[in-house]
């Protein structure tokens, strides 16, 4: 929508109307309160005699961009939630080479557990408005994909274009969580948390999971860690069909210390089931941020009008001062 900052400008809008109807003490002057004129010669003929060929009109609708440019028009935007202080969220997602297992079973179908991860940790994503996200990405060592930022869309297409083997095929775990402590904002007031999901145990790195948890807790970050992986998994052999643990490498032990000393809660994902039961309530423990401020965006339209104004004042002193030509026997 439209609104004007200064609306008691638009009062001035019928200035040359009422100067056209007050009584005039004499001839010259009555002409001149009639029709106020921009330039006038003195020394040429009447300018009333040139206004003759000209449109009143011009001149009014040049008045009335004027007044309206002045009276500061601005265009409304729609309202725009600005996030307010909540908290700030890492997520760091395990791209070994265990993840390309197929132990998960999404609408239906097996899949392995890097493309489940991606469409339920996408939908957790986008519902985190509020929150600064972060995206780091381990293997071999560990990488921040993403800085924190409001920005999920963003946090979102780079989890999507996340491949395996992309940062080795080890499991760093250490490293993970020290490159989060390290990332997140120290001068911010807000809830850190960490949300760490892996299908292994720590193979490599410079830093070992207890010494990360040391820093995590020294900066107050909270954990949720989440193990990934099915108990049970049918594979074919040339002996016939046999039942393994895909999930045997997988140090729980490990992960439950991670979260319990830092405050958070251990979780196992055993299906995509679990990994959705699991991000609700991720919801429930760290509250998305309701108090929304809206702002809406205000974009200056005064220029518009002005700029027309003056487009017809350079016709309009054209037409007036400007003796007229003839082009191929008519007059211009």
């Amino acid at each position: 929508m439209i609104e004007i900052l200064l609306p008691w400008v638009l009062w001035t809008l019928p200035i040359p109307l009422i100067m056209y109807l007050l009584p005039a003490k004499n001839q010259n002057q009555a002409a001149a309160l009639k029709m106020p004129i921009l330039i006038q010669d003195a020394s040429s003929q009447s300018f009333s005699t040139k206004t003759k060929k000209s449109p009143r009109f011009l001149f009014l609708l040049i008045w009335a961009l004027v007044v309206i440019a002045a009276s500061q028009p601005q265009w409304l935007g729609e309202a725009v939630n600005v996030p307010t202080e909540g908290r700030e969220m890492m997520i760091a997602v395990d791209l070994s080479g265990s993840m390309q297992v197929e132990d998960m079973q999404l609408n239906g179908s097996t899949v392995n557990r890097l493309d489940m991860l991606k469409v339920l940790l996408g939908d957790f994503i986008e519902r985190r408005t509020g929150d600064r996200l972060g995206l780091i990405l381990f293997g071999d060592d560990a990488y921040m994909q993403t800085p924190m930022t409001f920005d999920r869309k963003t946090v979102q297409q780079m989890l999507d274009e996340a491949v395996l083997g992309l940062v080795g095929k080890q499991t760093a775990i250490g490293d993970a969580i020290a490159l989060a402590v390290k990332r997140f904002d120290a001068k911010k007031k807000s809830n850190r948390v960490l949300l760490l999901l892996t299908d292994g145990q720590n193979t490599a790195g410079k830093i070992t999971p207890e010494e990360a948890l040391e820093l995590a807790v020294a900066k107050d970050i909270t954990i949720y860690s989440v193990g990934i992986g099915a108990d049970v998994m049918i594979q074919n052999s040339i002996f016939g069909k046999r039942r393994i643990n895909p999930s045997s490498e997988l140090d729980e032990e490990s992960l439950q210390q991670l979260a319990t000393e830092t405050g958070g809660h251990y979780f196992r994902a055993r299906d995509s089931k679990d990994m959705s039961e699991i991000y609700h309530l991720l919801d429930e423990l760290e509250p998305i941020e309701q108090d929304q401020q809206q702002m809406r965006p205000l974009t200056a339209l005064f220029y518009w009008p002005l700029a027309i104004a003056l487009l017809l004042s350079f016709f309009y002193l054209i037409w007036v001062n400007i003796p007229p030509f003839k082009l191929k026997g008519t007059s211009i």
